[in-house]
């Protein structure tokens, strides 16, 4: 299973509930999407961030 979601401000925090240091080494000019993808087999989720297309 796969998810895919807006990472996005408000105000002074991040939206979609990631915490603060896995944000770290992402660059806050750019915008990005968070794909959630969970391993059935392992039974855990793993998280990817993607660039936003620019449009």
């Amino acid at each position: 299973m796969k998810l895919k979601r807006k990472l996005y401000t408000r105000g002074s925090s991040f939206e979609t509930t990631i915490p603060m240091p896995l944000l770290f080494s992402l660059d806050k000019k750019n915008k990005y999407c968070v794909v959630f993808e969970y391993d059935s087999i392992s039974g855990k989720w793993f998280l990817e961030f993607e660039e936003a297309d620019k449009k």
